[in-house]
C-alpha cells in the first residue's frame, strides 16, 4: 500500500542513516584520540577504572623523581664522606710521623691544623637542597621511596646520627670527628695539637683517630647501601609505572587498524544510506502520477 503520509521505506532508511552517522562519529573519534574508551559514557566501568590507575600512573612520576633527587642526595654525602676518610688518613699519618723521637712536632701540627680545617670545610659544604647529613645533631631523615593509594607514601630512612661529623652549631663538639676522643679525651679529631704532646698521648690519639676512621667507613657503607635501595626503587617504580600504563592502553586504547577499516566501511554506508533515503523519498512522487499529475 502506498500512503501519502507515511513512508515506511523511507523512515526506515532514515533509521538505518542515524545509525550509521553515530556508528561513524564514534569511530572518527577513536581515529582522532587513539581512544576506544575516552570518556566514563563509552563504557563507566573500565573508564573509571583507567581513570584510578592514570592517577597513580602521575603519582609514581612524582616518586620517580623524588628517589632521582634522594640519589643526588645520598651521592653528594657519600663522596663527602670518601674525601673525609682520605683527610683523616694524612692526620693518622702524620700522628705516626709525630710518633718518631725527634720529630718536629711544631710542623707535623701545622700540617694537621691544615687537614682539620680541610674536614671542617667538606663537611660543611656537603649540602643539598638544605640537607646535610654530616655537618648535624642527627636525627632520622625519610626519604620518599613510593606511593600507592592504599597505604600512601612509603619512605626509605637514614639515620643521620651516624654519619654526623660534627656541629658547628655547639662549637662542633659532637658527631664522629667533633665528640672528645675515648683514649685522648682533652680533645677531639678538630682539636687535637701535638705540640706539647708526648708519646701516650700520640698513642691515644692514633686510637682515636683509627675509631673515627672506622665509624666514617661504616657510615659510607651505610649511605652505600641507601644509594644501592634507592636506585632498586627507581627500577621497580619504573617498572611499576609502564605496567599501569600497558593495562589502561590496554583498557581504553582504540585498536588503530580495526579503526581505519571500520571507518573506511562506515563512509561507505553512509553515502549508500544518503542514497537509498534519496530513492525512499522519491517514491511519493510516483504517486502524483495517479491523478495525471
Amino acid at each position: 500500500m502506498s500512503s501519502l503520509l507515511t513512508n515506511t521505506s523511507a523512515m526506515t532508511a532514515l533509521a538505518a542513516l542515524t545509525q550509521t552517522q553515530s556508528n561513524l562519529s564514534k569511530t572518527e573519534s577513536e581515529v582522532s584520540t587513539g581512544l576506544r574508551i575516552s570518556s566514563a559514557a563509552d563504557n563507566a566501568a573500565y573508564w573509571s577504572i583507567a581513570t584510578k590507575m592514570n592517577s597513580n600512573i602521575g603519582a609514581l612520576g612524582a616518586v620517580s623523581d623524588a628517589l632521582s633527587e634522594s640519589s643526588s642526595l645520598v651521592s653528594t654525602m657519600s663522596s663527602a664522606l670518601t674525601s673525609t676518610l682520605s683527610v683523616v688518613d694524612v692526620i693518622k699519618n702524620d700522628l705516626i710521623s709525630a710518633s718518631n723521637p725527634g720529630a718536629d712536632l711544631t710542623k707535623i701540627q701545622s700540617d694537621i691544623s691544615s687537614q682539620q680545617s680541610l674536614l671542617v670545610s667538606i663537611g660543611s659544604s656537603a649540602n643539598f637542597n638544605g640537607q646535610n647529613f654530616l655537618e648535624t645533631t642527627g636525627g632520622t631523615v625519610n626519604l620518599v621511596a613510593s606511593y600507592d593509594s592504599t597505604s600512601g607514601v612509603s619512605y626509605l630512612s637514614v639515620n643521620t646520627s651516624n654519619t654526623a661529623l660534627f656541629n658547628a652549631t655547639t662549637g662542633a663538639t659532637s658527631g664522629i670527628l667533633g665528640a672528645s676522643g675515648a683514649n685522648y679525651t682533652t680533645a677531639s679529631i678538630l682539636t687535637l695539637n701535638i705540640t706539647t704532646a708526648t708519646s701516650g698521648d700520640l698513642a691515644n690519639m692514633l686510637k682515636d683517630v683509627e675509631t673515627a676512621f672506622s665509624s666514617i667507613t661504616t657510615a659510607a657503607s651505610t649511605l652505600g647501601a641507601t644509594t644501592t635501595s634507592l636506585s632498586t626503587q627507581q627500577t621497580y617504580v619504573s617498572n611499576l609505572s609502564d605496567s599501569l600504563t600497558t593495562g589502561v592502553g590496554s583498557l581504553v586504547d582504540a585498536n588503530m587498524n580495526e579503526a581505519a577499516t571500520k571507518l573506511a566501511a562506515l563512509q561507505v554506508q553512509q553515502q549508500l544510506g544518503v542514497q537509498a533515503l534519496s530513492i525512499s523519498n522519491s517514491n511519493t512522487q510516483l504517486i502524483l502520477k495517479l491523478f495525471g499529475a
